[in-house]
């Protein structure tokens, strides 16, 4: 495989990992692999077994195209946000890949079927470029707008073995209004900032979704060997005030740490969330945080090393955090589903669509507009 250095848009989360929930939903062909193998959490792998339509690829791949067009799959992130960078990795597609690509976005209210998908505003984020065979080409992209789906169209046909979708988590407001939320959740827009260590597990798999299904997938350090502490920080999804953090060491026997404590973190304080308390082994731990203030940040520290499945941090949002929230999503929202997401609680057209041109929107508000941007308290 190529040796091309990782770009930084890397390091962001990949919207469309099955882990994360995101599904292929539809392909215009798969005959000798099959689409789901696209969104993948593991790296594709080398395969030499031969089945009864030829050999096998840990990939997508489309029969030999013998007429005029393109092939393509439809991607359903598995959380919407802003797309910063693609990977098309054509992973031992050496020649069998295709040799030109390209993605295109869209945003679409609810649960689409595929057919309404087909009706849906869809634009560029890569333009068709030039792909290279066994080779993770990565390509930046330069929008705004959130998305909630991707369609990649490979040309003329061929296989990919895995498509990463990198970026920025933006949570739709009415979701979090309707009941407590996961402040830390990379779903929700939180982000690892800062770790000591992270020799045998990803420090994101702490905010991923559900429960891991091994030590594998949660964070694990190294051995420690001097008189220190190993820790995280987590920058939350908005600035928020922490009601009930889970600490799971689920998985992790002979290696889960023997204390923990969590602070948070402001612009100009540093609060005690929890204080070093003792953890068990294999156990998902519950700890009620009682008048904590909001924060931005925290830091979970682990005494002295070892191992954790996952930390979610429950709390609501501050009403300043919860009206940016509101602002972001609504700038970052493509016009078709701006008007959508407008016409949803009652605006005429005409004022609809001036709204949506004046974006980003400043000054007196609708009050229907103002509750679904700041929040119910307005």
């Amino acid at each position: 495989m190529s040796d091309i250095p990782a770009p930084d848009f890397v390091q962001l989360c990949d919207l469309a990992g099955r882990s994360l929930g995101g599904a292929v939903l539809a392909a215009n062909d798969e005959f000798f692999a099959a689409k789901e193998n696209l969104v993948l959490a593991e790296a594709p792998a080398a395969r030499e077994d031969f089945g009864h339509r030829g050999k096998e690829y840990d990939g997508w791949e489309t029969r030999r195209r013998r007429m005029p067009g393109h092939d393509w799959a439809v991607v359903r992130l598995g959380v919407p946000g802003i797309v910063a960078g693609v990977v098309i990795d054509t992973a031992f597609f050496t020649g069998n890949y295709p040799t030109r690509a390209s993605v295109d976005g869209a945003a679409v209210e609810g649960h689409p079927s595929i057919d309404g998908l087909g009706k849906a505003d869809w634009q560029p984020l890569v333009p068709l470029s030039d792909l290279a065979g066994d080779t993770a080409n990565a390509f930046a992209v330069e929008s705004g707008r959130r998305v909630t789906h991707v369609r990649l169209n490979i040309h003329p046909d061929g296989g990919v073995a895995r498509l990463r979708v990198h970026g920025t988590a933006v949570p739709d407001p009415r979701i979090i209004d309707a009941g407590p939320l996961d402040l830390a959740a990379l779903e929700n827009g939180g982000r690892i900032t800062g770790v000591s260590d992270a020799f045998y597990g990803r420090p994101a798999q702490l905010i991923s979704r559900g429960l891991a299904r091994s030590m594998g997938e949660g964070w694990e350090t190294r051995r420690r060997r001097d008189d220190g502490n190993d820790w995280v920080e987590v920058t939350l999804a908005c600035e928020g005030v922490v009601t009930l953090a889970e600490l799971d060491t689920t998985w992790f026997l002979g290696n889960a740490p023997g204390t923990a404590s969590l602070t948070g973190i402001g612009p100009d304080r540093e609060v005690t969330l929890l204080p070093r308390t003792r953890l068990q082994p294999d156990t998902r731990h519950r700890f009620v945080i009682r008048r904590a203030p909001g924060v931005e940040k925290v830091r979970l520290d682990v005494y002295p090393d070892g191992g954790m499945a996952r930390l979610r941090l429950w709390g609501r949002p501050t009403a300043a955090a919860r009206a940016a929230l509101g602002r972001r999503w609504f700038d970052a929202l493509p016009d078709v589903q701006a008007l959508e997401v407008l016409g949803s609680v009652g605006l005429p057209p005409r004022i609809a669509g001036r709204l949506v041109g004046d974006r980003p929107l400043s000054g007196e508000l609708f009050p229907e507009v103002a509750r679904l941007l700041d929040g119910p308290s307005r």
